[in-house]
């Protein structure tokens, strides 16, 4: 293999190879591969000219594994823009995290994309064969791969971070890193001390966190400062998610309703709506929850029964809905229901802003035609998870979302970008709270005279979570700055989403495997890490409909 004779895994600075150059031809190689493969997946599902959607669901094996090429090509892009806006700051952990990335992705590229624990996508399950792969076997492909993500590169990787508790530069400006410290102070002196303990009692998360939250503008975060909000960007609704959920993800979640109820009302609601609404929400005198999926349609929004029928200047709900996280103690429910019953997919839906009593544990659904009953679930604690029957409920007219019937599906999905980029978010700060846990065991814990963190297959899971922490991390902040520009990114929102949801849990995997027989027990944090993680690959949106949903978007 062709090049200056230098070891990429050495440490010294002066030793380094021009990184942006190879960089930039990897990436150069891997887009003119995705190109190809869209091609010829294009070619298998398209009828008649147009993509037919039954041929893309069954063949969902080629579909989905390009959506995960392009999501490791953007992976690929936006790490190395990190590195190049990092400037003079990149320093030599920034360089090993580059090219242990560009290393190892390029080899999944090449080899097989894990969509999940047991399902590879290899090049030929996209109608790639050899001769196409040869675009990667171009130099810099060829030292990246051969001498990116080595044993050596990990080894001094860890023992750059050991002591920082790692998580890479940012690459954010100074004001964005100012909330960052701000609320991970708020986390380690008020969450973490008490996060296990909420989990393991099953509670929820106390009212004086939520308060000292609203304090601190969560709730109002991106709402207009017309409306009492604070009016910031998407990325810095990304820094709080992250360190929020860094600490606990209940408590990173607990701004997720208010920040659907909001987007719902900022793009569809009427001025009064805004008026009567927005500030209530901004301080947490209004705590929303979100009111959407019914048994036995998961996913398949379009499908839902939940009638509202008008009665006079009201409408009354009846039906039934499940997985409504922190329904109790909301105040008001942003409600999808079907108001034409002669419809029987999105065309009859409509969004409405029903207001409730907030209940507690003595009576936790007070409100006449509501009732509900607890689902238990493994993690995802602190706000709770319930089933909602709806039995002659009625909303005022004028709580219906815009004042217009049929639009609910079509405003809902205005706030799917914004959710996905918070759910990447809350992804990385678990991955983060994996990582944290994960680098203090095997430091402490000593095992044939050493500490754990000295055996390579330790420290090259500890290596793998920092790097891939940062990938998660900069698709992450990519699609929040195309939202914060007002451009669509509901194909950059879902690659976060996707990525991040996978990198936190190996992250809360490896953690636990790190922890050895002690993960397993209770008493210890990682295994609700473990727990916390595992719903990130589900909810907003579950892998394979994310995948599916990139898919459609690359192939129209």
């Amino acid at each position: 293999m062709p090049h200056d004779g230098r070891d990429m895994s050495g440490s010294t600075q002066a030793a380094t190879p021009d990184l942006s150059g190879l960089t930039e031809s990897a990436v150069a190689a891997a887009e003119g591969l995705l190109n190809v493969a869209r091609d010829r997946v294009a070619e298998r599902v398209t009828v008649d000219g147009r993509v037919s959607g039954a041929a893309l669901e069954a063949d969902q094996t080629a579909a989905h594994g390009l959506a995960w090429l392009a999501t490791y090509v953007e992976s690929l892009r936006q790490l190395r823009g990190w590195w190049e806006r990092l400037g003079s700051e990149a320093g030599e952990a920034e360089r090993l995290i580059l090219q242990i990335g560009f290393g190892e992705y390029l080899w999944q590229i090449y080899g097989g994309i894990p969509m999940s624990q047991g399902e590879i996508c290899r090049p030929q399950d996209l109608g790639l064969g050899q001769d196409d792969q040869r675009m990667l076997m171009v130099p810099e492909v060829m030292r990246l791969t051969q001498e990116g993500n080595t044993q050596a590169a990990r080894a001094r990787l860890v023992e750059l971070i050991h002591g920082s508790g790692g998580i890479s530069k940012s690459g954010l400006d100074d004001d964005l890193e100012m909330i960052r410290g701000q609320f991970r102070r708020f986390c380690v002196e008020k969450i973490l001390p008490h996060a296990h303990e909420w989990h393991l009692r099953d509670e929820l998360i106390p009212m004086e966190i939520i308060s000292e939250m609203a304090e601190m503008g969560v709730f109002g975060l991106t709402i207009p400062e017309e409306y009492g909000g604070f009016g910031l960007s998407k990325a810095a609704m990304c820094v709080v998610s992250e360190e929020l959920s860094r600490g606990y993800v209940g408590v990173g979640s607990l701004g997720t309703r208010s920040e659907i109820a909001a987007e719902l009302i900022l793009h569809g609601g009427t001025d009064a709506q805004k008026e009567r609404y927005l500030p209530k929400i901004a301080s947490a005198e209004i705590l929303p929850t979100a009111v959407f999926t019914e048994p036995n349609t998961g996913s398949d929004l379009g499908a839902l029964r939940t009638r509202a029928a008008p009665d006079g200047d009201d409408w009354v709900i009846s039906g039934n809905k499940t997985w409504i996280t922190h329904a109790a103690r909301a105040d008001m429910m942003t409600l999808l229901a079907r108001t034409d019953q002669e419809t029987s997919d999105h065309r009859g839906l409509s969004m409405f802003l029903a207001e409730k009593e907030a209940g507690d544990d003595g009576n936790p659904f007070p409100t006449p035609g509501l009732t509900g009953g607890e689902i238990g679930v493994l993690g995802y604690r602190g706000m709770k998870e319930y089933e909602l029957a709806f039995d002659g409920f009625r909303v005022p007219g004028e709580n219906l979302l815009g004042g217009v019937t049929g639009q609910g599906f079509k405003q809902l999905m205005r706030t799917f970008e914004s959710a996905r980029i918070q759910t990447a978010a809350r992804a990385v700060g678990v991955a983060c709270s994996a990582m944290d846990l994960a680098m203090r065991y095997a430091d402490e814990r000593r095992q044939f005279g050493k500490r754990l963190i000295e055996f390579p297959r330790v420290f090259g899971k500890i290596a793998m979570m920092e790097v891939e922490i940062t990938i998660a991390r900069q698709l992450t902040y990519f699609a929040a700055r195309e939202k914060d520009g007002g451009r669509r990114c509901d194909l950059e929102a879902g690659m976060a989403k996707l990525l991040g949801a996978r990198v936190s849990w190996a992250a809360a995997d490896n953690a636990l495997q790190i922890h050895g027989g002690n993960g397993f027990a209770l008493e210890y944090p990682v295994s609700r890490v473990l727990c916390d993680a595992r719903i990130l690959n589900i909810f907003e949106g579950a892998a394979e409909i994310q995948a599916q949903v990139i898919a459609r978007r690359l192939l129209d």
